[in-house]
């Protein structure tokens, strides 16, 4: 009996279905409501720090839509040069913060891949443990200070050199580097250190750079630890601890006055709001540049450290 070609079903499988009209109009809603939660308080900073008093005064506080702009906020940061002088100290810190914590982070992961490596086991054992139970902040503090780091810029980066949810995220990413390539160096003669330079971190870009991006953001952002060992000095202030004064307490950025409200840039008056907003604005344009750069990397570099292992 011969038999019949079967006809390929018309039904496509779940996954492969055409979304209803319905259900793609939802998702644009959703992601249209999420874009607007994201953006407008951020367009309301921006607009502000360009707003003029009388702008702001209409608006009565922040601006959403603008009745005159301005760069007088801005020209009086710069020349008032606590904002450049703290940038400056911001952007040092985070460069070198960064190298630090990625130099021990890679070679932690590293050792802590390898199988033969000793006491790998009971290593990653006792670091995990210290993702859940710390000393505190007083115990911090003392110990620091004890070893002189109170007042000193190295307290900023020791203190958060090390994450071991980084360490172990790379770790499951080293862990699954093509043995084949590590076997075949071994038998060329390579070392570890030629192993880790030449074969694991080239292919191991993507990874890299989210954990750099992680590091990076993080000693950016960071004020608390400036707040704790050094909250007298001003001049050693990073960008974000100038910030966090300016905007919560009146801080004044420049002229050596202590009252902002009403400052003059030449014969026009600077707002104290569109000054608090500025400095906002300046913190966040590092991490706007830099982040386009990573942001290919980030998923597939989060995902595979997770994922794999």
């Amino acid at each position: 009996m011969a038999t019949t070609a079967r006809r390929p079903s018309s039904r496509r499988p779940a996954w492969q279905e055409q979304p209803a009209v319905s259900t793609q109009g939802a998702k644009a809603g959703a992601i249209t409501v999420m874009l607007f939660i994201i953006a407008f308080p951020l367009y309301s900073v921006i607009l502000t720090s360009f707003s003029t008093q009388a702008s702001i005064n209409i608006a009565g506080g922040l601006v959403v839509w603008p009745h005159g702009l301005t760069l007088n906020a801005y020209r009086l940061i710069i020349s008032g040069g606590v904002v450049g002088r703290a940038l400056v100290i911001s952007i040092l810190l985070t460069v070198v913060g960064t190298a630090v914590s990625m130099v021990v982070t890679i070679l932690a992961a590293y050792g802590l891949s390898r199988a033969g490596s000793f006491g790998n086991r009971g290593i990653l054992w006792f670091m995990m443990i210290t993702m859940f139970f710390n000393g505190g902040i007083i115990p911090l503090f003392l110990v620091v200070s004890a070893l002189g780091g109170y007042d000193q810029y190295w307290a900023l980066i020791a203190p958060s050199a090390v994450s071991v949810f980084n360490i172990i995220v790379m770790r499951s990413f080293f862990s699954n580097v093509a043995t084949d390539l590590i076997d075949s160096a071994r038998i060329d003669g390579a070392s570890d250190w030629r192993i880790l330079t030449k074969v694991v971190l080239p292919t191991s870009k993507a990874v890299t750079a989210v954990i750099a991006l992680f590091y990076g953001v993080g000693y950016w952002n960071s004020w608390f630890n400036i707040l704790l060992f050094m909250p007298a000095d001003s001049s050693k202030w990073p960008l974000q601890m100038v910030m966090y004064n300016y905007v919560t307490q009146g801080m004044a950025m420049a002229g050596g006055s202590t009252n902002i409200v009403g400052q003059n840039l030449g014969h026009q008056q600077v707002a104290a709001l569109s000054l608090q907003m500025a400095v906002v604005a300046l913190t966040l344009v590092p991490i706007v540049i830099v982040y386009p750069f990573v942001q290919k990397h980030f998923t597939k570099g989060v995902l595979l450290g997770a994922i794999k292992g």
